[in-house]
């Protein structure tokens, strides 16, 4: 997601940029093999190697947008809470001010474009072939066009407002999380706002509490990632956390960060369906079930607890941060918002007529005269991985793009909007009409 410059962390941006890519695995994965996401294909056949833990991670890929929210709770608190350590709680409160008012349209203006050109693809028919083919989240996911021109106007602006008051949009079913990520970050501006005068350490007692607090409400995907990415920011900040990284390097890079690495990466593979299958499955499941309240979204969190597991691996590690700020991660976090964005519409439309072609399978009618349609067939797996090579430069070329040129207007008209409605502090001070 779209960071100001309070959030300008190498690292960071790199895990993002993983982030992206995992979600965009997990999308294809749910269109072209969703008995991945289960422990085994059924109950007597034997997992996958893609089934495996760990590398079960990688595919199934829910881990990418608790990154994104852990990352968002990151950055927005990173720069008050240095100013609060050094005493500058009236710098911090401007900066703050000045990230909360660009926040909101920094996400809904490239929202609102995108939306807009995946609604004009829609009455093209861009999205025909994913709307009779034979992959069930491609076909469940790719919206239809609208013959009348006035209701596909009022339906652009109904989900333009729903994405951002409801978490529903019918053109991109992805921008789902575009709301709860825009109410997590006022969520930490208010916490920060509020614990701005509370010593650090308890202020990371409170984001602690507020962890606890979204684990009970059943919120592992945002809630919980939000303050533990607070809690982070503290602790990286944190002179006792520094001195213990400079005292023992080796035990934090040998012992602590390999621990937390594989412990998250083992936690986070917890299958989303069947884990009576499989024996690991079943040790995680009864141990989640035994800590979480009933009815809790264990896959959720499972992945919730394993992203800021490895976050706090990366802590205890500053060559594994190194290796997420190389030149490739760096580059994958700069366009990560634009490939959130854009690889469910292109995964509907172009990577659609790839792997099933233009043609339609025409309707028949059965021994009851009834009208039976016909989707058509997914040509094979090694077909999608030729489609694949063509199809994730593509995506990645046409993010670049956005990046490019889309991204930097978007930024420009926040910047104007919000130097205009800011108070010029040059401005002189007119006195008061009553006496203080």
């Amino acid at each position: 997601m779209p960071i100001g410059r309070e959030g300008n962390v190498k690292w960071v941006d790199g895990f993002r940029g993983l982030a992206s890519s995992l979600v965009v695995l997990t999308h294809l994965s749910r269109a072209f093999d969703l008995l991945l996401f289960d422990s085994t294909d059924n109950d007597h056949a034997k997992p996958r190697v893609v089934q495996y833990p760990f590398i079960r991670v990688l595919f199934q890929g829910r881990i990418g947008v608790s990154v994104f929210a852990m990352v968002t709770g990151y950055v927005c608190a990173l720069k008050p809470l240095r100013l609060y350590r050094q005493g500058q709680q009236d710098v911090a409160f401007k900066s703050m001010a000045k990230s909360a008012l660009s926040r909101t349209p920094r996400l809904v203006l490239p929202a609102t474009i995108a939306t807009t050109l995946i609604w004009l693809a829609c009455q093209m028919g861009a999205y025909n072939t994913a709307s009779h083919c034979d992959s069930w989240w491609i076909r469940e996911t790719g919206p239809q066009p609208t013959h009348n021109f006035w209701y596909a106007i009022q339906a652009l602006f109904n989900t333009i407002t729903s994405t951002f008051t409801h978490g529903w949009n019918r053109y991109d079913a992805n921008q789902w999380t575009m709301l709860p990520l825009l109410l997590g970050s006022f969520w930490v501006y208010m916490f920060l706002l509020a614990t701005a005068y509370v010593q650090p350490r308890y202020r990371m007692m409170l984001s602690m509490c507020l962890w606890l607090y979204f684990i009970q409400v059943n919120d592992p995907m945002f809630g919980m990632q939000f303050f533990f990415g607070v809690f982070l920011s503290e602790a990286q900040n944190h002179p006792t956390s520094a001195q213990f990284l400079s005292r023992f390097p080796n035990i934090c890079r040998l012992i602590l960060c390999p621990f937390f690495l594989i412990l998250g990466c083992f936690i986070a593979s917890y299958p989303e369906a069947h884990p009576e299958r499989v024996t690991w499955a079943r040790v995680l499941h009864s141990i989640l079930s035994s800590i979480l309240p009933n009815d809790s979204d264990y896959s959720r969190f499972a992945s919730g607890f394993g992203v800021q597991l490895i976050a706090i691996g990366l802590h205890f590690s500053p060559k594994m941060r190194d290796v997420l700020a190389n030149r490739a991660f760096l580059w994958l976090g700069k366009n990560s918002f634009a490939v959130y964005l854009l690889h469910g519409p292109l995964m509907r439309s172009v990577l659609a007529w790839l792997v099933f072609g233009f043609k339609k399978l025409p309707d028949t009618v059965d021994g009851e005269g009834k009208l039976v349609h016909h989707n058509t067939p997914f040509p094979g797996m090694m077909h999608l991985y030729v489609c694949l090579i063509f199809w994730i430069p593509f995506n990645y070329g046409v993010a670049h793009l956005w990046t490019t040129f889309v991204d930097p207007w978007c930024a420009d008209v926040t910047g104007k909007m919000v130097r205009l409605v800011v108070h010029d502090e040059n401005e002189k001070t007119q006195a008061t009409l009553l006496p203080s």
